[in-house]
């Protein structure tokens, strides 16, 4: 028998019911993975955010494990800001780094928090994360060059999604799906692999720029919309690019396409900071004329309470005593004002007075345990059918601009994981976790699976 192998394609933020349901008989490649293996929904981290997530589903473990809970994390307890999440952040082993140690090999491209790359028992190009390709964006070195007179410059990602220039955006994610596609199939016709994977960052991108536009119910549709089915036509086009892809695989290659997160409309965006404000949390020794990233805030620190930040998804730190350099409060009462802000958020409401249905997190109790400097408190607002924007300047905790651009999706909690395996099994699977992901791979390649693991094997 040959060796077994396995090729994951990730399509971050694919979305399960535009997959499944809604668009299913448009795809045939994927239809066909799905009408023969076994596929369901796969529960995210959280926070639902591409990073941490691909790092979880690559090691078993959650974010409080790997002491990374979003794109940018506190280094330290001081008010300095946060800092970008990189490989150098990951101190655990991911699939291909185990594999590695067993003399297997991998191909790795485009990963989250693969940037800059480390070594391993194959070929890694590195993510989205990566400044631009003048830097070393490959392991071994020479492959940048070798990929670059084989496939052309490897674009990294769509730098301005967020852009009023639709139809530039829209060229722009095609271009880049074929770059990666081309490149992979490169990757896997020329070198040696027994796993191999790509993330293709494409679909969050056209989720983030164009949800809007087809949506019904977003609040910013608009019938008629000449990109109205721009979202459903690039997810045949992936289709394609994926069945050409499968058909350099054989028989006893088992393959996983799978999404970190899904995506859903985005209402609006509660400004935390804004709020906490008004709730007399967080003191401004002066209130900005226009809108302010926190950073840029002058923050009365030695009254300050607590204060947040914006994305996705919303984080809480507090202002403890002995912990942060003038923290305010004392640890015996820390506790009683985490209860108090969780009771507050969850009570937030729309501007017409409907509960929101916020959802808050003690990461203590959601994580086997909590590495590096977690959030006090993270927080889903409208169950995330509104982002956390961390800006001051408004004069409202309601706003409908993004302060980083605009964006039609905020991330959902459940993304997609279709599994063709040579063994023939099918059906739907109820359950599925992303840490569930690494042990499967690891599984299948007759690999032990470390202990400390928290995801199970899908079978």
């Amino acid at each position: 028998m040959k060796n077994k192998k396995v090729l994951v394609i990730g399509l971050d933020c694919a979305a399960p019911d535009l997959v499944f349901n809604r668009w299913k008989d448009s795809l045939p490649n994927i239809g066909k993975m799905i009408d023969e293996g076994t596929y369901g929904k796969l529960e995210s981290t959280v926070p639902p955010i591409t990073v941490p997530a691909w790092s979880s589903m690559m090691s078993g473990k959650d974010p409080g494990q790997l002491g990374v809970y979003g794109f940018r994390n506190r280094k330290d307890h001081t008010y300095d800001g946060l800092s970008f999440a990189t490989s150098t952040s990951i101190k655990v082993d991911r699939v291909w780094d185990i594999l590695s140690r067993s003399g297997k090999s991998s191909i790795v491209v485009g990963v989250p928090q693969t940037y800059p790359p480390k070594p391993l028992n194959g070929n890694m190009v590195s993510c989205f994360l990566t400044p631009s390709t003048d830097v070393q964006y490959t392991y071994p070195r020479e492959l940048k060059e070798e990929i670059e007179e084989n496939t052309g410059d490897y674009i990294i990602d769509v730098h301005d999604f967020r852009s009023e220039n639709l139809d530039g955006t829209l060229g722009n994610i095609y271009k880049m799906t074929k770059n990666h596609f081309n490149l992979i199939r490169y990757l896997m016709s020329e070198k040696k692999w027994d796993f191999c994977m790509l993330v293709e960052m494409g679909v969050d991108r056209i989720h983030h720029g164009f949800w809007h536009h087809f949506d019904e119910n977003h609040v910013l549709y608009k019938p008629d919309s000449p990109y109205a089915d721009a979202i459903r036509k690039y997810y045949i086009y992936v289709d394609e690019e994926i069945g050409e892809t499968l058909s350099l695989v054989d028989d006893n290659t088992t393959v996983i396409v799978v999404s970190d997160h899904g995506a859903k409309k985005m209402d609006g965006g509660i400004c935390i900071n804004e709020w906490l404000i008004k709730e007399g949390y967080l003191k401004l020794l002066e209130y900005p004329e226009s809108l302010t990233p926190f950073s840029k805030l002058k923050v009365d620190w030695k009254n300050t309470k607590v204060w947040g930040e914006g994305g996705y998804y919303g984080r809480i730190f507090l202002n403890v005593k002995d912990r942060e350099p003038m923290g305010s409060i004392k640890p015996r009462k820390y506790e009683k004002v985490r209860d108090e802000l969780i009771k507050k958020l969850t009570a937030l409401t729309d501007e017409s007075g409907k509960n929101i249905g916020t959802k808050v997190f003690k990461p203590e109790q959601i994580y086997a345990e909590c590495n590096g400097v977690p959030p006090d408190l993270i927080v889903h607002f409208g169950n995330l059918d509104w982002r956390s924007i961390g800006s001051v300047g408004t004069g409202s905790i309601y706003t409908y601009e993004n302060d980083t651009g605009p964006d039609g999706a905020n991330h959902a909690q459940h993304g997609i994981f279709i599994m063709k395996s040579p063994d023939g099994n099918s059906g739907e699977v109820e359950g599925l976790h992303i840490t569930d992901v690494a042990p499967t791979v690891l599984d299948i390649l007759d690999e032990s699976i470390p202990l400390n693991i928290r995801g199970k094997v899908i079978k």
